[in-house]
């Protein structure tokens, strides 16, 4: 899965690496992005712009705001054209997340517990995984926009450390991904893949990352486990 990841560069470093699309001044970095905070996310809507909608899916037909929550901020890209709760947004919603790394928790088989890694891509830029979106109407009239991230299964760098990985879409598959127009299934599936590994690294970082409430450089330093022995992943 995909529980936390960043969106730390400024607005301008972001804009250059998405130009066709408007992002706003004064966007503060995010360090510890979290399920049901607002994610920084462009929906296929045709408008080309970065808003920000709730992490955890809700699907229009929900009884209330609490049916999907932390269990639906991820989409398996196996099944996503089949659940109830993402198929119809994977026809017809679609939307870039926009970050610059994540984490994911390694089991430590030996002693215990879990280990959390910072993966990001080599040349540090920012990317954009490939998401879904719904708007939830309350029973006062209220509109809730929320979102969720596709996994896929894990290239080479980030298999020692989970079993599943986001799918970060190529620039070159935004126009595609953002097309307002309904597709099939089979017009999107070739796109749910794991990204190059060559392209990518990880790195180990302290348990300071584990709490939600700490959104500080801290959480991506790189620190070194008393077993590392100079491994790379």
């Amino acid at each position: 899965m995909c529980g936390r990841f960043t969106l730390t560069v400024t607005p301008e470093e972001l804009q250059a690496a998405f130009p066709n699309f408007h992002i706003p001044p004064g966007l503060p970095p995010g360090y510890n992005i979290a399920p049901s905070q607002p994610v920084p996310v462009i929906p296929n809507d045709g408008e080309n712009q970065l808003t920000f909608y709730k992490w955890g899916l809700i699907p229009p037909w929900a009884k209330d705001e609490t049916f999907g929550g932390y269990n639906l901020i991820n989409a398996k890209a196996e099944t996503v054209a089949e659940k109830a709760s993402f198929r119809s947004a994977y026809r017809r919603r679609r939307c870039l997340v926009l970050a610059d790394g994540f984490y994911e928790w390694r089991e430590e088989s030996s002693q215990g517990g879990k280990t959390p890694y910072y993966i990001h891509l080599k040349n540090k830029q920012p990317f954009a995984f490939a998401g879904l979106w719904e708007i939830w109407h309350s029973p006062y009239g209220d509109e809730l926009h929320s979102c969720c991230i596709i996994t896929t299964e894990p290239n080479a760098v980030v298999e020692p450390i989970h079993k599943r990985m986001p799918v970060i879409l190529t620039p070159r598959a935004y126009d595609q991904w953002l097309s307002p127009e309904e597709q099939k299934p089979e017009q999107l599936d070739s796109l749910l893949v794991p990204y190059p590994a060559a392209e990518m690294t990880a790195h180990p970082v302290s348990s300071f990352v584990n709490s939600p409430r700490n959104n500080t450089p801290r959480c991506v330093q790189p620190v070194q486990l008393p077993n590392q022995l100079g491994m790379e992943i």
